[in-house]
């Protein structure tokens, strides 16, 4: 350990130069954390806070924004609810629509549809609960919208008039799209296309998106014996989230980006510690000759490279954290979470010094007789 620092500070330079881009990929390693954290709460925040333990679909509907494409019925929902596992069980509807507020002003909302007083209706953090069939509790980031409570929000193509009487404490979206809860009857009549004064058919009033399924004590029920009784689709509420519009194809690209950040990260120190190793190649022969051990020259090499890496990552990951947190807040879906974070740096410095140990592994395969030879 004594050669391996000293090595450090007579190369410092070049070490230096190794840390710096670490650093900067590990600056990069938190950006795209923050970056795929706001998109899942952008994504789906107002289902991560909706208090149950699973959704039941309509059979046979496709996974990719199955919550537009489903259709069930109060008979599923009763289904579900006569189930031993199931504490409740209730319709809820699920659609996006465009409109604009009582000043003109053009916002789009994703209409959660709730029984007014069932578990599914959310604590308003200001304003009131849901009392007649106008009223809407919206997310609080509608604020920013220039939305405030008495405000009126009027549908596009209906007409229907709907009445801010409460925010929530948080942010709830659905695709990107703030989220306004609503009567399950007037969400229904949205959703059959009902203008006002116009009332849809009889059928339209026990229809819905979904049936949302509490289990008891927060425990998920058998799901395959519920879809068997009631004719459904259900998928937990994590399994859900893909049917949010576009959530999988998001995910799935911000995680092909985070896979080539660490295999170039693993590259790039790899990279380096092999051009270290050819470049002491008669220093570590001399070692030898003197009868270093190898596994002594090796745990040398890995000394260096732990150094290097977890310096360079404590010095990229705080000044990431301070570059996004000017970056939450803003328009841009960015979210820093601690998990997402530490999980990334732990890798990081895990692949990394795996890249280095494939490099240091060349010091097995010095020979001493010939590279003392070389020095004649």
């Amino acid at each position: 350990m004594f050669l391996a620092l000293r090595e450090l500070w007579f190369a410092r330079t070049r070490f230096l130069l190794m840390g710096a881009v670490v650093a900067l990929i590990s600056i990069l390693m938190v950006i795209l954390s923050g970056l795929s954290s706001g998109l899942v709460n952008d994504g789906v925040s107002a289902l991560q806070r909706t208090p149950i333990q699973a959704f039941a679909f309509e059979q046979g509907t496709k996974t990719d924004s199955a919550f537009s494409r489903s259709v069930v019925t109060e008979q599923q929902a009763q289904q579900w609810r006569d189930r031993p596992d199931v504490e409740d069980a209730a319709l809820f509807g699920n659609m996006i629509v465009n409109a604009k507020t009582g000043s003109g002003t053009p916002v789009d909302l994703t209409l959660f549809g709730i029984e007014p007083g069932s578990f599914l209706e959310p604590a308003a953090a200001e304003g009131t609960g849901l009392r007649s069939d106008t009223d809407i509790i919206v997310s609080s980031t509608l604020r920013d919208q220039g939305v405030a409570l008495g405000d009126t929000v009027i549908l596009d193509r209906l007409g229907t008039t709907l009445d801010v009487v409460g925010f929530t404490d948080d942010k709830r979206t659905f695709g990107h799209v703030d989220v306004a809860y609503l009567p399950l009857r007037t969400w229904q009549e949205v959703h059959a296309g009902a203008k006002v004064g116009e009332k849809p058919g009889p059928s339209a009033y026990s229809e819905a998106s979904v049936v949302a399924v509490r289990g008891i004590d927060g425990s998920v029920p058998n799901l395959a014996a519920g879809d068997a009784a009631a004719g459904t689709s259900a998928k937990t509420l994590d399994e859900s989230f893909d049917s949010s519009p576009g959530f999988s194809a998001e995910m799935m690209t911000m995680s092909m980006i985070k896979t080539f950040l660490y295999a170039i990260a693993a590259l790039v120190v790899g990279a380096f510690f092999t051009i270290w190793t050819v470049q002491r190649s008669r220093e570590l022969a001399v070692l030898r000759a003197m009868g270093a051990s190898t596994g002594f020259l090796l745990r040398d090499g890995l000394v260096q490279a732990v150094v290097v890496l977890l310096g360079s990552i404590a010095v990229g990951v705080p000044l990431g954290l301070g570059l996004g947190s000017g970056l939450e807040g803003s328009g841009m879906p960015f979210a820093l979470e601690t998990g997402p974070v530490v999980n990334g740096a732990v890798l990081l410095a895990a692949l990394g010094l795996v890249g280095a140990a494939v490099a240091i592994v060349r010091i097995t395969r010095v020979n001493p007789l010939t590279a003392l030879g070389e020095n004649r």
